[in-house]
């Protein structure tokens, strides 16, 4: 996240080692999606689906959560800064998943195919039909640089690994696997298209053509206009798009079954590694215990050197803030355990999930 943030790179090039940091973009808040799935899955029963009466429990403890998440994006994103702030849309799958708590592993894993499949190329083309509509809720919900539907795709795909026993070798081989095999094709796909000079994206307002160019599409007075602003946003070539886009923050399915499957693979490579090289590795899971906290952190940290809508890029200082994350975590996890956001959003789950006492009349007494 931090180097996708302030990091210096180069376009990604495969014989170019010095070109590899390019990945960070668009990937690592990908694999944050996918890990949201799977710590979902662990707080609500593991490997079993939760029995259904827990389940209101359940639904108000992530209600709680993702409304305490949603304010902390906003605190972030008032604080001005460059970054596309991801935590609003958090709090909001948080609270969208709970329709499919009790799904299987492999209905889940059918739903996210479907979504990463059909989503992108559905939104392409109602936006293109629809001649671009823009709109608070849509520009946030659908068009934004994280749309719904692409990190649902995820949220349920990491779900569906949390299920399946992911303290497990054989999970983790497997998931390694898959994670390349999906790699393999997305990027496949993605190849194809820059290859016959489609790329684009989904948000909305906007065509984007192989070059990087952009138009944007005025909306006619009537239906007068209409014939020529449909033939101008090309509903078909704006699915097409949507379907081999891998650009980071394209939302297509290329980039979804690319960067998705990566995740999954590096996922699958630290359940492996954690085995033998458990103490090494333990200033990582510190880092990984409190993700909200460091997240938080990070873009303060930004702010403070850069103050209000400032921006720069630094190599020294994205490892510098690599190696001060791990480090600070590393520490208050030895002393104090939980993070400080994490214990905040713990206490919202907590509240809202909370039985309120009333008095209850009994005869002639009142007892509380």
């Amino acid at each position: 996240m931090a180097g996708a943030h302030i990091g210096e790179t180069e376009p990604f090039e495969w014989l170019d080692p010095a070109t590899w940091t390019d990945l960070v973009h668009g990937r690592s808040s990908i694999l944050f999606a996918v890990l949201a799935g799977v710590s979902i899955a662990l707080m609500t029963g593991r490997s079993a689906v939760p029995e259904r009466e827990r389940l209101p429990d359940i639904r108000l403890r992530l209600i709680g959560r993702g409304a305490v998440i949603f304010v902390i994006g906003l605190a972030l994103e008032m604080l001005n800064t460059p970054i596309a702030v991801i935590l609003t849309l958090y709090g909001l799958l948080y609270v969208a998943v709970i329709p499919f708590l009790r799904w299987r592993p492999w209905q889940l894993l059918l739903g996210a195919g479907v979504l990463a499949l059909a989503a992108p190329a559905l939104l392409a083309f109602l936006a293109a039909v629809m001649l671009h509509p823009y709109g608070a809720g849509i520009g946030f919900v659908l068009y934004g640089s994280y749309p719904i539907t692409v990190w649902m795709a995820l949220l349920l795909g990491g779900l569906a690994l949390g299920r399946m026993r992911v303290d497990r070798l054989r999970t983790a081989v497997i998931a390694l696997v898959v994670g390349v095999v999906l790699a393999v094709v997305g990027y496949g796909l993605g190849v194809v298209g820059q290859a016959t000079g489609v790329t684009g994206s989904l948000e909305g307002g906007s065509s984007y053509a192989a070059d990087g160019s952009s138009e944007v599409w005025s909306a006619p007075s009537g239906w007068d206009g209409y014939p020529q602003a449909l033939a101008g946003t090309d509903p078909l070539h704006a699915l097409v798009t949507a379907v081999l886009a891998v650009e980071p923050h394209s939302g297509g399915t290329a980039e979804i079954l690319g960067s998705g499957g990566l995740a999954l693979a590096v996922i699958a490579l630290c359940l492996l590694l954690s085995r033998p090289l458990r103490w090494p590795l333990l200033p990582l899971g510190a880092l990984g215990s409190m993700p909200l906290s460091a997240y938080s952190a990070h873009v303060v940290s930004i702010v403070l050197v850069a103050g209000p809508g400032g921006f720069f890029s630094s190599n020294p200082f994205w490892g510098l803030t690599a190696v001060g994350l791990l480090l600070v975590t590393t520490l208050w996890s030895m002393f104090f355990g939980r993070g400080p956001l994490e214990r905040l959003v713990g206490r919202g789950a907590a509240a809202m999930a909370a039985i309120p006492t009333s008095p209850v009349i009994t005869g002639h007494r009142l007892e509380s």
